[in-house]
């Protein structure tokens, strides 16, 4: 399956995916430098790893005596691990995802001159954690929103997902929490991969409300012999549409109506009232809705 997608040159689509690109690439790269990087944090992928050269090489070259630079020498695990995912893969990766890449090490490097490695938060490596899981879980979050890739491990996962067979999620898995354990081995504290730990999960989280939207949705699911009623409730006074399940109850092997809709939060409380008040007998599963797209909620195209 190919990752590469593409928008008509200047359309307002092109726009839009590569301004997402860069200012999700520029606050990754701010998570990074203001939080992650001064405490030697390693949240996986090339940056955990380029963050752990950066600091072992303190004061080991003349010309750079502050260490390796993180963007460059991220930059130069993006490059091979791309051409080679291309040459094993065939075209998975776009030019979006290349100027994910390059643009996130000139941003990370950038303010990493400008600013330099001291932490914003400082002798607060448990907030640093938390903060710069935010914000590079937002700018991954962007990136992935405009359909582009974030390029570095994710190519050795799938490299070896193709080799093994192994779910590409797991391997994801496997591959950070190894990067993670590389800061073990080369600082000898275990505090650093346990809040590089929290940083992964902070990020994760964060993606899946950029990506997918901090939805309020319930989905709900109701069996009554007042399904008439519940309808006209739902159709008329909450403006919601639903559907009709035809089914039959196992007790008495009677026909039953259920009823599926979607409904916000507030939509939901006035319904489960009017169920009270009319069906007490009624059954009601609701389920958090991640997404919902079509008509009365976000449509396909901004999906």
């Amino acid at each position: 399956m190919s990752l590469i997608t593409k928008e008509k040159f200047l359309s307002k689509e092109w726009f839009f995916a590569y301004s997402s690109i860069l200012v999700g690439t520029l606050i990754m790269a701010a998570g990074f430098v203001f939080f992650i990087a001064p405490y030697k944090l390693a949240p996986g992928g090339v940056y955990g790893v380029a963050i752990v050269i950066h600091h072992l090489t303190v004061g080991m070259f003349d010309f750079m005596p502050n260490g390796l630079p993180i963007g460059l020498t991220a930059l130069t695990m993006d490059i091979p691990l791309a051409i080679i995912g291309t040459k094993i893969l065939g075209p998975r990766f776009g030019v979006k995802t290349v100027v994910g890449f390059v643009s996130t090490a000139v941003f990370v490097d950038l303010l990493e001159f400008f600013w330099g490695n001291k932490a914003f938060v400082e002798n607060d490596p448990l907030l640093s954690s938390i903060f710069g899981g935010v914000l590079v879980g937002v700018g991954l979050g962007l990136v992935f929103r405009a359909r582009a890739t974030s390029g570095g491990t994710d190519i050795v996962a799938m490299i070896i997902e193709k080799k093994t067979k192994l779910p590409l999620g797991q391997l994801m898995i496997y591959v950070d929490s190894a990067v993670v354990l590389i800061t073990f081995v080369a600082f000898k504290d275990w505090n650093i991969p346990l809040y590089s730990l929290i940083t992964i999960f902070v990020t994760g989280k964060v993606i899946d409300v950029i990506v997918q939207g901090a939805s309020t949705k319930k989905a709900v699911f109701i069996v009554s012999d007042q399904h008439d009623a519940i309808r006209n409730k739902i159709i008329k006074d909450l403006n919601r549409g639903g559907t009709f399940i035809k089914g039959e109850g196992m007790y008495h092997n009677k026909e039953k109506n259920m009823i599926y809709s979607v409904l916000s939060r507030r939509e939901f409380e006035i319904l489960k009232n009017h169920i009270r008040q009319i069906d007490p007998e009624a059954l009601i599963t609701v389920l958090d809705a991640r997404e919902s797209i079509g008509p009365g909620f976000k449509s396909l195209d901004e999906s």
